[in-house]
């Protein structure tokens, strides 16, 4: 079995982990400026999430260093993040790591 050497974004996103990581759905609203400045939306399920962020998977066109708002519309706190990694291509769309910016540590609702 041979070792897979990670990635330059996949190194970055562990480098920038952290906290406890727990699969969770959580539906969650993602807002950002397209690149004309016009104001996108979109719902999707996180899959993992942790204290400071999640991963989603997202039928966008996302980029690294992108920031959005995220939305938790379980109990509709907001906070500011960043897209800091982008995964595999699913048929569902891309899988997406978001940092969120200063995170409430009751952000996902959950006792992470």
């Amino acid at each position: 079995m041979g070792f897979r050497q990670a990635t330059e974004p996949e190194a970055r996103f562990r480098e920038r982990r952290r906290g406890v990581r727990m699969n969770s759905r959580v539906t969650v609203a993602l807002e950002w400026k397209d690149p004309s400045g016009e104001p996108m939306r979109l719902e999707a399920q996180t899959r993992i999430v942790s204290p400071y962020g999640c991963m989603v998977v997202v039928r966008a066109a996302l980029h690294l260093d992108q920031p959005v708002e995220v939305t938790n519309l379980a109990n509709q706190m907001k906070n500011h993040g960043v897209i800091v990694w982008r995964g595999r291509e699913r048929v569902e769309g891309v899988e997406l790591g978001i940092e969120l910016i200063d995170p409430p540590m009751e952000f996902w609702g959950l006792e992470l």
